[in-house]
């Protein structure tokens, strides 16, 4: 059975906590998943994800650090309204291939077509990116202990997914990733 669900791992591994969406990406490549579902960690390639957002997909889950103003390591799901077809991009959203965020390519994939999926953002408050200059390699202790805990929200994600659309996860082959 192809792919129906995408779950996208974003962020660049060089910025501390920004490497949240890969590292959940590198957890669930661990588990068993039902063929059904497509792991991929698009780090900093903002064209390749909104790219693939167009495709026929039933649910687009993203995953990456985004600052809300929680306590580091706290992690929520939220359904992101699309932008409309025709909608100006804000001025203070220039398009940088390799730092967008999940608002720039979801701007960017429906300026070049519909985006026919359910988009879920899974995201994680995190404790910082760094030194300015120079970056730092690594999750902090309260993000990195959110991993785990976000790919299991991840699972029980997909399985409210696949109930909407009458199918049982028990029902599909699962295959390792």
């Amino acid at each position: 059975m192809a792919p129906r669900i995408l779950i996208a791992g974003i962020g660049n591994i060089f910025l501390g906590d920004d490497a949240f969406g890969v590292e959940v990406a590198r957890s669930l490549f661990q588990r068993r998943l039902t063929d059904v579902v497509l792991v991929k960690d698009f780090g900093i390639r903002g064209f390749d994800l909104a790219y693939s957002l167009l495709h026929p997909w039933d649910a687009v889950i993203l995953v990456d650090a985004l600052p809300r103003g929680e306590a580091p390591g706290t992690l929520f799901v939220i359904e992101p309204s699309l932008p409309r077809p025709g909608d100006p991009a804000s001025p203070d959203k220039a398009i940088n291939p390799h730092g967008m965020d999940p608002e720039s390519v979801l701007t960017l994939a429906v300026s070049m077509g519909p985006i026919s999926a359910k988009v879920f953002l899974v995201g994680c408050e995190p404790n910082d990116f760094g030194d300015e200059l120079e970056g730092r390699m690594g999750l902090s202790v309260p993000v990195q202990a959110a991993v785990e805990e976000a790919s299991n929200m991840i699972e029980d994600l997909i399985g409210r997914i696949l109930e909407t659309k009458r199918l049982r996860p028990s029902q599909l082959q699962t295959v390792e990733r």
